[in-house]
């Protein structure tokens, strides 16, 4: 058979595309490292912010002089000036408006603790988006590269084998190139009828085969892409309900200076940044696996044209 793909000229398509995968993977890896670092670095800085707190300013010691009765004795009598003069004020104390960690009013855990049923959904919703995302991507990736595996096990051992069932019984069981090579095998062993040659009978095949693989390669990839397209609005929605609740809390409280607005707006945000940080993994993890499907949907096509070739011509 490898004599035979020799001889036909043609060279497996695969050896391109998997150049074109590696670039791929560096990109995707390099903006998931960014996005991962940008998110470290802004949660860093927001611990920081909460565990931060200010020392008090020390009401300056206005201590009055003390002297022996002595001294005491030989200070000069106080002139009417010295007393009337107003004694020394007290310090005010700035207010302090850090608080502790534990008990800072507004973050993550205040948000969903405050919120209502439906800040609570919002944040469940897309914390099951998230496990989801991640689930699939790491169960595909571990299916694809099982397949690329296998692509590498018909180059080095179904080309090479002394017929064709010996090389189809090289191939795992569960290999979707081994299912290929059996739908090939048993249409050439059907009889072609007058409309339909053999040559066009195994083409069906073969083409009917992929089309399974390509079904189930594509399982799942779709809710990736239904994440990263929903996700925002998602956490959207629990930021416009989130200032909704926040504003009407305001209005009853007859209360509309600065911090008493800032806070609970600047809370209501968070349902927003969970959105984006839940859509961005599922974005970049969708266009990865779709690009590693293309390149295996050419492998597979590329072996069923030289099987395809081989059992027409039954050469090898």
């Amino acid at each position: 058979m490898e004599a035979a793909m020799k001889k036909s000229g043609k060279t497996p398509l695969w050896e391109s595309t998997y150049r074109s995968e590696t670039k791929m993977t560096i990109r995707y890896l390099a903006i998931a490292a960014a996005v991962a670092f940008l998110s470290a670095v802004g949660a860093g800085q927001g611990l920081a912010q909460q565990s931060a707190n200010p020392p008090a300013a020390a009401a300056p010691a206005s201590a009055a002089p003390t002297g022996t009765p002595d001294q005491g004795a030989a200070t000069p009598a106080a002139t009417p000036d010295a007393a009337t003069a107003p004694a020394n004020p007290p310090a005010v104390t700035p207010p302090t408006t850090a608080v502790s960690g534990g008990n800072n009013p507004y973050g993550l855990y205040a948000f969903v603790r405050t919120g209502d049923w439906v800040i609570r959904g919002v944040v469940v919703i897309l914390a099951i988006m998230s496990i989801g995302t991640w689930y699939i991507f790491f169960m595909k990736f571990w299916e694809q590269s099982r397949v690329l595996n296998h692509a590498r096990v018909v180059e080095r051992r179904f080309w090479s084998s002394a017929n064709l069932n010996e090389g189809i019984d090289k191939l795992p069981k569960n290999s979707l190139f081994r299912s290929v090579a059996e739908s090939g095998v048993r249409a050439s062993a059907g009889q072609a009828t007058g409309l339909v040659n053999l040559n066009d009978w195994i083409g069906m095949s073969l083409n009917r085969q992929l089309e399974e693989a390509n079904a189930r390669m594509q399982g799942g990839v779709a809710f990736l892409a239904s994440v990263g397209s929903v996700a925002p609005f998602v956490g959207l929605f629990g930021t416009v309900w989130g200032i909704l609740n926040a504003l009407i809390g305001i209005g009853i409280a007859g209360q509309a200076s600065i911090d008493k607005v800032a806070g609970p707006v600047g809370e209501a945000l968070i349902a927003t940044a969970i959105g984006l940080f839940v859509a961005v993994p599922a974005v970049l993890c969708y266009n990865y696996l779709v690009r590693r499907n293309k390149v295996i949907n050419e492998r597979l096509r590329s072996f069923a044209s030289d099987l395809q070739t081989y059992l027409i011509t039954n050469k090898k």
